[in-house]
């Protein structure tokens, strides 16, 4: 990695010379020129190497630190920063305001934006940056009134996964007592908080409804949910004024190291492989500087392979604890990102896909995952009408960008960097699923009729 630090120095300068030279022409010239070592990365006429980029504390960030202390931005001819930011809205705001170029985003938060929910503009995901990499913690008293109710192996070891059916009458018993449970979540639109929504109403308890009155989504709520910024989870949770949490990681990890909570379920548990974060930045910059979208994306895709070869998992987690990036201890990143995860203190199984950045297609921006989110958000209100079955097809096609994801990935199989069998024909949908903790089909090409087969949420008409 010194080699690499030195290169961006000697090059970085000679980059912004170039271009206040001006001409493209000139900009393809440092691309080609940083692509002499590969030989085999295709120069594209660069419209912007120059590039601020952010992301919040998380593993699932990888991507973002591997493209840039591998080198695969640099050999796109893209001299990027990353930088951390404070929490989700300031990530939107800043991409939003063209204060960030891009960023690691929660999947529902350009959805959310082109949907009219919060805060409403035009953003593009054009890569998927994970699959997985969530779970649900409890603090250790909840945890103890809990694991009686959880049915145990042979051995008297919890068998996994654990379903909300285990809290509900602790739930209880805190309302006897007159306290409401209250638990975190790190965003409104966050997969989080869809993910314990889910594992709430599946065991019957109500996490809530958002109306357009009430954006809080406590209406009815047996549990309160609250946003908390992922990084302060384990302290707000030390502090008893949240009982649990959804998060991703290594703030679950962290909770078992400093021997505070308890992970009970992980969001492979909740819906398998589904996704989690996406990269997003605004249509006018896609619109304004397309090979330089489709360069990034390409650099990130490399990042996303190199990171699901097992034997780079160690330097992984030596990159992301640098204090520039998710700055935990080695050790509690290891925890998930090397092949296992450990719920009560002690009890480590093997989990080998609890953080996915390559395999099962995680990079492609699939339509189907979009709707999902907008399911969600119709179910609990955030979306406050009913709408058409076509509306959801028609509002992810605006958002989600294969068609950019398809061109830098047809770019890598030509230069070698992934196998051309790694580019999936598909319409963008996936299949029909029942890859849920409860067993319910998601057809995303059904939305409507998704929505209505839940017991707790709103129901709509087919239109």
């Amino acid at each position: 990695m010194k080699t690499l630090i030195k290169k961006s120095i000697f090059i970085l300068p000679l980059a912004f010379l170039l271009g206040a030279c001006g001409g493209k022409e000139k900009q393809q010239t440092v691309t080609e020129d940083v692509n002499t070592e590969t030989s085999k990365t295709k120069a594209l006429t660069i419209e912007k190497p120059q590039l601020t980029f952010g992301f919040i504390k998380l593993t699932d960030m990888a991507p973002l630190a591997i493209a840039k202390e591998k080198g695969f931005f640099e050999d796109e001819g893209l001299f990027v920063s990353v930088e951390a930011q404070s929490n989700w809205k300031n990530v939107l705001d800043r991409v939003i305001d063209g204060q960030l170029d891009g960023s690691h985003m929660l999947a529902g938060q350009p959805i959310a934006a082109g949907a009219g929910f919060g805060r409403q503009a035009e953003l593009v995901t054009p890569f998927s940056m994970d699959l997985n990499g969530n779970g649900i913690t409890v603090s250790n008293d909840v945890w103890s009134k809990m694991k009686p109710n959880v049915p145990k192996d042979s051995e008297g070891k919890p068998i996994h996964p654990i379903k909300a059916e285990a809290l509900k009458p602790v739930i209880e018993e805190y309302r006897n007592s007159g306290k409401p449970f209250k638990m975190g979540m790190v965003f409104p639109v966050s997969t989080h908080n869809y993910e314990i929504r889910y594992w709430l109403a599946a065991a019957g308890i109500h996490p809530g409804m958002y109306t357009s009155e009430n954006v809080q989504g406590q209406i009815d709520a047996e549990v309160l949910l609250s946003v908390t910024p992922p990084p302060q989870m384990p302290a707000t949770l030390e502090a008893g004024t949240i009982y649990g949490y959804c998060v991703g990681e290594p703030w679950n990890q962290q909770a078992v190291f400093k021997g505070i909570g308890v992970p009970v379920v992980t969001n492979y548990d909740i819906w398998k492989n589904n996704p989690e974060k996406v990269f997003v930045m605004t249509k006018k910059f896609v619109e304004d500087n397309p090979n330089t979208a489709v360069a990034v994306t390409k650099a990130l895709i490399r990042a996303g392979k190199w990171l699901d070869e097992p034997s780079n998992r160690a330097e992984a987690v030596k990159i992301l604890s640098m204090s520039q990036y998710v700055g935990a201890d080695e050790a509690v990143i290891a925890n998930s990102m090397t092949g296992t995860f450990e719920f009560e203190k002690g009890d480590k199984r093997a989990m080998p896909d609890f953080n996915v950045f390559y395999k099962y297609n995680a990079t492609y921006p699939f339509y189907s995952d979009g709707i999902w989110f907008l399911t969600q958000m119709r179910r609990w209100g955030q979306i406050h009408e009913s709408k058409s079955e076509a509306w959801y097809g028609e509002t992810i096609k605006d958002i989600y960008r294969p068609d950019i994801w398809k061109k830098a990935a047809g770019l890598l199989a030509e230069e070698g960097h992934i196998p051309a069998s790694d580019i999936p024909e598909t319409d963008g949908y996936k299949p029909a699923t029942t890859d849920f903790i409860d067993g319910t089909v998601f057809d995303a090409k059904k939305p409507i009729e998704y929505i209505n087969s839940f017991s707790i949420g709103n129901k709509d008409t087919s239109i």
